[in-house]
Formats: structure tokens, sequence, C-alpha cells
């Protein structure tokens, strides 16, 4: 392990009692790759939201609530950050029930990463955590504005950019990625555009074959739009409005513009207070395959190790990403390390929820992840291609079927089937010898 990764401040446990789907979750992240796996509604979102406020203090959305079923001194929120290869101080919140919140019941605060986070959300929003800006707040002339530390994008206002009314004077807190991408494009320092046309290089589906290009930018008049759009160059010769291109390549451009506009923001802020930027990035994504294709789902997740490194060479990322892919799980097997990554599956019991680490096993093949305990297909085919198997193997198991229901199974599993699936041999030989015609 290099050096720069042992002293990357990271994320390293997370502790929910009474709270959220499970009466008690533990959750202990690795230094570098966190995948978190489960069926709708188990809690993967909750999780990341809850890391979140670990790492910043601020909740993405709404808070986290007590469980029904928990007595009143039960919640608690406990979590630890620290340094890779160190332990750090365990930091336990209670509910407190008078002001339904958090941070009131303890003389504790949250103290946040010394780090930047940013987190992306399943609906294509976003939110940056800027530890430089969070000291800035503490100063006297400053106070008051700690809510600038974290920021949260709606999609339109990662286009569009966050502009404020404060006494009178218009406050710009971020121009927005059509306003910065055309003024790094066309500035005399280069540096800027540099970096984000690497970070869109490096998170291409294929950066050999359809690589993430800017093109040159356009006016969109015929939309009232008398802005210059930035553009992507396109495999078939066309350059085409960022505002134009799909959602999964929308979400992936946002994501890049996020990186580079947070990671140039916290370089120049702790500049401007006289301090070295900071050398780690956790990056939390939620549903990350969300509007991407299979293709781009094989490549994302080895791609967002490495991005890090456009920025600077001297950043750490520790990734905390929820999915339900399992070629997301399939494109790690040859870059997944056990002293550096974890994989997380939350399990449906009763009446409640476990989360549990689980042995990371090459399958070789995505079939294999889906009908693996993670995802728990009986068959890599379609529900009732499952079901008319399942039915010919029960058949199979009788001592004398009737041949009327052999037939009717055969021809439904001719509807449901390709002529070459390897279910046919077994079934064929069995239903034949029984009189069956296909």
């Amino acid at each position: 392990m290099s050096s720069s990764k042992e002293q990357s401040t990271i994320l390293k446990l997370l502790q929910l009692n009474g709270v959220g789907p499970a009466r008690h979750i533990e959750y202990k992240l690795a230094p570098r790759l966190n995948l978190i796996t489960g069926d709708n509604g188990l809690g993967k979102t909750f999780l990341l939201e809850c890391a979140w406020w670990a790492l910043t203090g601020f909740w993405a959305g709404y808070p986290a609530r007590p469980r029904q079923d928990a007595a009143k001194d039960a919640p608690s929120i406990t979590f630890q950050i620290g340094k890779n290869g160190q332990s750090g101080r365990r930091r336990t919140f209670k509910y407190n029930w008078d002001q339904l919140s958090w941070s009131a019941s303890t003389k504790q605060t949250v103290q946040p990463l010394p780090g930047l986070s940013i987190l992306s959300q399943a609906d294509s929003s976003f939110a940056v955590w800027d530890p430089a800006k969070h000291l800035l707040a503490k100063e006297e002339q400053f106070l008051g504005r700690e809510e600038e530390a974290v920021m949260r994008f709606s999609r339109s206002q990662i286009w569009d950019g966050i502009r404020e009314e404060e006494g009178g004077r218009l406050k710009v807190l971020c121009n927005g990625l059509i306003y910065d991408w055309i003024r790094w494009q066309e500035a005399a320092d280069q540096t800027r555009f540099k970096q984000l046309s690497a970070v869109l290089y490096t998170l291409s589906p294929d950066p050999e074959k359809e690589p993430l290009i800017p093109g040159r930018p356009v006016r969109m008049l015929e939309l009232g739009d008398s802005r210059d759009i930035p553009t992507l160059k396109f495999p078939y010769g066309e350059d085409v409005p960022i505002l134009l291109c799909s959602a999964g390549i929308q979400r992936i451009v946002a994501l890049a513009y996020l990186l580079v506009w947070a990671w140039q923001e916290h370089v120049r802020t702790a500049e401007s207070m006289r301090r070295e930027p900071e050398r780690t990035i956790v990056l939390l994504i939620d549903e990350v395959e969300a509007h991407l294709h299979p293709f781009w789902q094989r490549a994302i997740v080895p791609a967002l190790r490495n991005v890090a490194r456009t920025l600077s060479n001297e950043v750490e990322t520790q990734l905390i990403i929820a999915t339900h892919s399992p070629l997301v799980l399939a494109s790690v097997e040859p870059v997944f390390d056990h002293d550096l990554d974890s994989l997380f599956h939350l399990y449906l019991e009763e009446d409640s929820v476990r989360l549990d680490e689980v042995p990371f096993v090459k399958r070789g093949r995505v079939d294999r992840w889906l009908m693996s305990d993670l995802f728990g297909l009986k068959q890599p085919r379609s529900k009732l291609a499952e079901e008319t198997i399942e039915a010919a193997k029960n058949l199979q198991l009788e001592d004398a079927p009737a041949k009327e229901i052999l037939q009717q199974v055969s021809d439904q599993l001719v509807k449901v089937l390709a002529p070459d699936d390897q279910f046919w041999p077994r079934w064929k030989y069995f239903a034949e010898q029984r009189g069956v015609t296909f």
C-alpha cells in the first residue's frame, strides 16, 4: 500500500441503532472501494445518506428517523473517521426527541471529513462538501456561512449554476456546467479545461472507441437560448450539444464537471487561506449504473477508481457505491483487492434487514452473478421461462407424468426458450421417451 493511501482520511465505521430498516447495522468500510447490493427498499440509499451525514454533518435530504419499535434512549448513530492504518475517534449521537434532531442531544458536534466529499444521487442531483470552506466559515468575519461548505445541486442547477440574493447584491455560488465549460475552453489558462477533458476521457464507456471528447460550442437559438452550449464529439461525426445528449451521458458529464469544479474550488480556497489542499476525496454514488448501457456499466467502476488521479497525482479516493447491476460486480473482478475493497449485501429477514460483508468471489460470467445469493435468480432467463423450467424439472421427478401435461409444458418451453437453450437436450430426451412431439 502506498504512503499516500496510508495517510488518506476516510470513513471507517458507521453504526446505526434503532434507525432505518434495521434494528442494528454495523458497516465497516474498506479504504478504497465499497460496494453495496440488495433489493429495492432495503436501505442502500439510506446507508449512503447516513454516511454522507457522518462525513459532513449535513443531511442530503430528509434526516434519518428512528424506528417505531425503538426505545426512547435507543436510537443512535456512531461513526469513525480517521487516517487509514490508524484508529480514529468514535463519535456517537443519540436522537433528541425534544428537538427531533440528531445534533442537539450531545455537546459533541460532527467533526467532518478533512477532504472533499461528493454525493451522486439516483435522481441526477448532487451534493458537494468542501472542508476548506468549512474552516473559512468558522472565522469571525464569515460566521453564519456554514451552509456554503456543503452545496446541493438539483439537476438544473448543475447546468445553470446557483445564484442567491444577499443584502441587495447577487452572490454566485457556482456558475454551472454550461458557463464554466465554455469559460474554461476559451481561457488562456487551459488547466481546468484539460482536467475536465481528462476526466471525461477516463469516464468514457470505451476511451479508445467511444471517448467523451469536447467539441466546438454551438448556439441553440431554435430553443430561444442565446448562450454558447458545450458539445461532445460523437463517433458518427457530429458535435452534439450536451443538452441533447442521453440521460446516461448527461449524468456522467455532470459528475465529471463537479469533480473538476469541486477540486478547483477547494484548491483555490485553500490557497487563499495559505493552506495545503486536502488529498482525500470520498465519492458516494447511488445506483451507479443508472441510465448506462451494459457496455458502460462494465467500465464505470474501474474508471471511477482512477479518475481522481486526473485531478492530482496525490489525491486518493474512497468509493462508496450502491448498485443493482451484476455487470458492475463482474467488472471489478480483475481489480478487486481484498485488503482495500469490500462487498456488502442487505438481506431481508422476517421483520428487519441485515447488512453483511460477503466474500468477493470471482464468478467469471454475469449470469453467475445473477444466480448468486446477491441477486437470487434461479435462472438467467425471463421470469416465465424460469417458472416453466421449474415446472419441467418437477415433472422429471415424477414416476409417471401425464402425457398431456408433458405436452403442455413442452409447448410452453418452445414459446419461452431460445432454440439453442442449454435446457433443451435434457428435456427433449426425457419428453420424447414419453411420446411428446416437437
